[in-house]
Parts: structure tokens; C-alpha cells; sequence
């Protein structure tokens, strides 16, 4: 491994090799994502025959009212584990015909699973979510067959799966499963979900919105290597973008938002723990002039990224079941590729899981600007929540999309030898385990 040797106020330190380390616990949650689970969840999902959002309520084997009905009795299983940590409830609200993509009125209802985390002072609350519903070509259609395998059978079917692996750990940090509606009329159940998160001022730490993650092998051209997965973030941010926008150009971060730093995060731990994965970093908030359930969280200033394939396949989503020309189309169940489906998945889980460990991030992290030298003066606090074992300076050219440099030191005031002009930095706090924090850009002192 690379040793970096850096100046500090106190002592000299070097990277440390073990900070690299893979935890061990993590790595038993990773083995733990099953195949065959997500596959039965998937088949579950589409015997409902619809899960439009505007679909039967009532009935108790077809539409979305059965489908959320189960999701919640798979979440009630997997509470029985958590000690009584797990909270299992529908959130729901009738909606009125809006002359949109609501044409009558409509229980809206998210699944929702919360295992609340162990430490009473840390507040702090990670989001992973899917899509319940589905659709076919006509989006008013509440009736036809809408199996939706991928879209989003498989987003869904990632939660149940991190819910049930992840259900009896003891994390300090909580964790929110949900499987949410209403996503094709408008990203309906999202925003009911991220309005109430606002108003009730949740600390929200991340959310991680998987929609439509186990098509690849169907859809990847011929030698096109490593699966990928794509990993949505956006870049200015759509919260308060005016305040924030003359400090963004000043100090070049155009590509430093909260939600960047998750996207990284997302790549450089899912790359850890699982294998044969290579996780795309996507500039863009979503698809190109698409939306997805993480919207309404950016939109109220959260920290939200989007999980989704790499190769999209249109024949098989929004689409009625039929076959023309002797190509079919539809979301079905024979175009998933499950072993894709479980690496997605597991990267879920590692991400999930490392964040949980971590300790809150380091406090009044600053970049002294009262010099000008070729080396960078940084300082911070330690965060308000979690045993710390030291903290990671993150380094990277301007024009590298992911860090490139890790030093680690138990020190909170530090002189590293690269120039400012030249480079962009952030600090991590790493917990004994060595889980690490999101990243923190330091803000200027002068």
C-alpha cells in the first residue's frame, strides 16, 4: 500500500494500512444477501398481478394494497429479531384527484419498517427505499397486468432483503426500510414521506433509492466486462441553491455537494466488500430529464442518491405485455438477472451497515487561508456522536472524481504538504472497527 508521509502540529504520521481493513461483521452481512431470497421476493411481488398505485386497496391477492400488505407482514417477521427495536407501520394519506395522474381518490401508502438505533443521543437516520408500485404503457391504466419485475419488484425486494440480514445488529445509528408508492404517478409516496421528514426535522444521514437493479445480464452488450451499477447524485444543490452558489464557485466544489460525497462513499464501500462490481459515478441528479424517489428528498435538502442498472432496457419497463415482430416486451421475471440483483443488493447492505458503524462527522472542519504556502493547514472537532479511533484526510486532484489520497492521524489540527491551489480535501472521523463517516469539506478560516 502507498505510504504518504505528512507534517502535523503534534507528530508525523503515515497512512495506515489497517484503516483499509474490511470489517468483519460487515463482511457476514455481505455473505448473508441470498439469492434465492430475492428471487421468491420478486415473485411475490409481480403474483399481485398489478401494483399500480391507483389499484385495489381492498382486494387481498391482487393490487397494491395485497402487495403492501405483505411487504409489511415480511417486515414484521424480521422484527421478531430486533428486540423490540423495530417499528412496523403504514404511512398513508388519502389523495383527491389532482386532473394529473390521479384520477380518483387514492389511499397512498408506504411500507415502512424503522429499527431504531442503540444510542439514545445519536438522532442520526439512514433511508433505503424502493418503489412499490408498477405500470404498463399507459400510466392511468390501474387495471391491466403491470408484473413489474425490475421496475421496481427489484428496489423493493433490495430492502426486504437488507431488512431481514440487518434486522437483529445493534448499530448506533437508525435505519428506515421502506417500500414506498405512488412513484409513477409522481413521486407520490416519497415526497409524503420526505415532507414529513422535514417537518419533523429528522437527521437524516442518507438515502439510498434503488429503482430498477437486477436487469444487467440481459441487457449489457457482449464483453462489456464487470457488471455495473450507475449511482445518481446531483451536483449544485436544488436546496438553498442561491446562498450556497457564490461559495461553490469561489472554492471550485462544483462537484463536492453532500450528496457527491455519498455517491463516492457508495463506490468506494461497495467496491470493498463486494466483488466484481464496478459502480459508476453519474453526474447527474437522475436519467437525463427523469426523476426518481430521491427527488423529493434532494428537494428538501437531504442527503439522496439514486441506485440504478447501467444498461436500461425500454422494451422492458412502461410497457403493455405483448409481442411484436418476435420481440417481447413487459417487466417480467425472465429478463432479471438475480446474480446481479444480489451484488446490487449487497452493496446496499455494505454501505448501509459501514454507515451505521460510523461516528457523526468530524465538527468545524476548517482550511486555514491566512498564508499563502504550498502546504494546507487543517483543523477540525471531534463529531458530536460515536467512539472515535482517528480521522482520515481525503486528498484528490481537481479533476479526479473519487479521492485518491488517504492519511490517517488521531490529530484534529494538521499540516498536510500539497498545495490547496492544486488539490481538494475533505476529513472523515473513523470509528475502532475503522467504518468511516460521510466526508466533510472544510470550510475557509483566515
Amino acid at each position: 500500500m502507498k505510504r504518504v508521509l505528512f507534517l502535523s502540529l503534534f507528530a508525523s504520521v503515515t497512512v495506515s494500512a489497517q484503516i483499509q481493513k474490511k470489517d468483519a461483521e460487515i463482511e457476514r452481512y455481505v455473505q448473508h444477501v441470498n439469492k434465492d431470497s430475492l428471487q421468491h421476493h420478486v415473485e411475490k411481488l409481480v403474483s399481485f398481478g398489478t401494483r399500480h398505485t391507483m389499484s385495489s386497496t381492498t382486494d387481498k391477492n391482487r393490487g397494491i394494497g395485497a402487495a403492501r400488505t405483505w411487504v409489511l407482514s415480511k417486515f414484521r417477521n424480521y422484527a421478531e429479531k430486533s428486540g423490540g427495536r423495530m417499528e412496523v407501520y403504514l404511512q398513508n394519506q388519502d389523495l383527491q384527484p389532482d386532473g394529473k395522474r390521479i384520477s380518483k381518490v387514492t389511499n397512498l401508502g408506504n411500507a415502512v419498517a424503522f429499527l431504531k438505533g442503540t444510542d439514545p443521543n445519536d438522532k442520526r437516520v439512514i433511508i433505503i427505499s424502493g418503489h412499490l408500485d408498477s405500470r404498463v404503457s399507459d400510466v392511468m391504466d390501474s387495471e391491466a397486468y403491470a408484473p413489474g419485475a425490475n421496475d421496481d419488484g427489484s428496489g423493493v425486494a433490495a430492502v426486504i432483503e437488507s431488512a431481514r440480514i440487518l434486522s437483529a445488529s445493534k448499530f448506533p445509528v437508525s435505519i428506515l426500510f421502506v417500500a414506498v408508492s405512488g412513484e409513477e404517478q409522481g413521486l407520490l409516496g416519497s415526497k409524503m414521506l420526505a415532507d414529513k421528514a422535514k417537518a419533523e426535522n429528522w437527521e437524516i444521514l442518507a438515502v439510498l433509492n434503488n429503482d430498477m437493479i437486477g436487469n444487467n445480464r440481459f441487457d449489457a452488450p457482449e464483453n462489456s466486462g464487470t457488471p455495473k451499477l450507475r449511482v445518481f447524485s446531483e451536483g449544485l444543490p436544488a436546496y438553498d441553491t442561491e446562498k450556497s452558489a457564490v461559495s461553490i464557485r469561489n472554492f471550485g466544489l462544483e462537484n463536492d455537494g453532500a450528496a457527491r460525497q455519498l455517491a463516492r462513499y457508495v463506490k468506494e464501500t461497495g467496491e470493498k466488500y463486494v466483488k466484481n462490481i464496478d459502480i459508476k459515478l453519474i453526474y447527474r441528479n437522475d436519467r437525463f430529464l427523469r426523476g426518481g424517489d430521491h427527488t423529493p428528498f434532494v428537494n428538501n435538502g437531504f442527503t439522496a442518491v439514486r441506485l440504478t442498472d447501467y444498461y436500461e432496457n425500454f422494451d422492458h419497463q412502461h410497457q403493455d405485455l405483448r409481442t411484436e415482430n418476435g420481440k417481447k416486451y413487459g417487466d417480467l421475471m425472465e429478463f432479471m438477472d438475480f446474480e446481479y440483483l444480489k451484488s446490487n443488493s449487497a452493496v446496499n447492505v455494505a454501505v448501509l451497515a459501514n454507515l451505521a458503524k460510523s461516528p457523526a462527522t468530524p465538527e468545524n472542519v476548517l482550511m486555514d487561508v491566512k498564508e499563502l504556502s504550498n502546504s494546507t493547514k487543517l483543523s477540525w472537532e471531534k463529531p458530536k456522536t460515536g467512539n472515535v479511533k482517528g480521522y482520515l484526510i481525503l486528498v484528490r486532484e481537481t479533476d479526479s472524481s473519487t479521492w485518491t489520497e488517504r492519511i490517517f492521524t488521531k490529530d484534529t489540527t494538521t499540516i498536510i504538504p500539497y498545495s490547496k491551489d492544486n488539490f481538494l480535501f475533505a476529513v472523515q472521523s473513523v470509528s475502532e472497527s475503522g467504518n468511516e463517516s460521510l466526508a466533510v469539506i472544510p470550510k475557509i478560516s483566515r
